[in-house]
């Protein structure tokens, strides 16, 4: 099966850089709002940048909420997207998807917030998402919220606590990082995922 890679429009997002770096490993995605064409892809990216509770009143709105919540094929929310697919958000205290378990929480103060800069990952298990990750990797972090307590973490990363920083159950992936800001880290990971099936 070819890739078919869709972007989810849904709000505000970095959408120009997402797609640059998808062409940069040789895939063009493609982005949409329309359920038929979310269902056909291949792959799905839920992308967020802004406020948890407008995000969700978004897709709620659309109904994307209900088509995300039933694709099979493999799904990957990169940061506020990867916040939205657990059950609660501290953010605007609002229901996420629901597709993970876990809330999502403020991140301490300390030493700043929100959380913005390059940190490492910490592996805590392995996963095709992370093959060709190594300890030295460093990846590009925005946000002030995160999961502190994940069963389903593959890697971890640090800001006055712990936080999941990669998760993934099934077919459905989360980075809290931007992989599309990570350099040659992110522009791996994203064809790590591309290779998922």
């Amino acid at each position: 099966m070819s890739t078919r890679v869709v972007i989810v429009r849904a709000g505000g997002a970095n959408f120009g850089s997402l797609l640059a770096a998808c062409a940069r490993v040789g895939v063009a995605a493609t982005l949409s709002d329309a359920p038929a064409t979310l269902r056909s892809a291949s792959h799905v990216i839920l992308p967020g940048v802004g406020a948890a509770a407008q995000a969700m009143r978004t897709l709620r709105a659309s109904g994307l909420d209900r088509v995300l919540a039933r694709l099979s094929q493999p799904l990957l929310g990169i940061c506020l997207g990867m916040q939205l697919l657990f059950e609660s958000l501290a953010e605007g205290e609002v229901e996420g998807l629901g597709l993970l378990r876990g809330r999502v929480e403020r991140l301490p103060a300390a030493p700043r917030w929100p959380h913005m800069g390059w940190n490492r990952l910490d592996q805590t298990r392995p996963h095709a998402l992370l093959h060709g990750i190594d300890a030295a990797d460093w990846f590009y972090f925005v946000h002030g919220y995160g999961v502190a307590d994940s069963a389903d973490a593959i890697a971890l990363s640090g800001h006055g606590r712990p936080f999941a920083a990669a998760v993934a159950r099934g077919h459905i992936a989360g980075l809290q990082f931007h992989p599309e800001k990570s350099a040659a880290a992110g522009r791996r990971l994203l064809a790590n995922f591309f290779a998922l099936t």
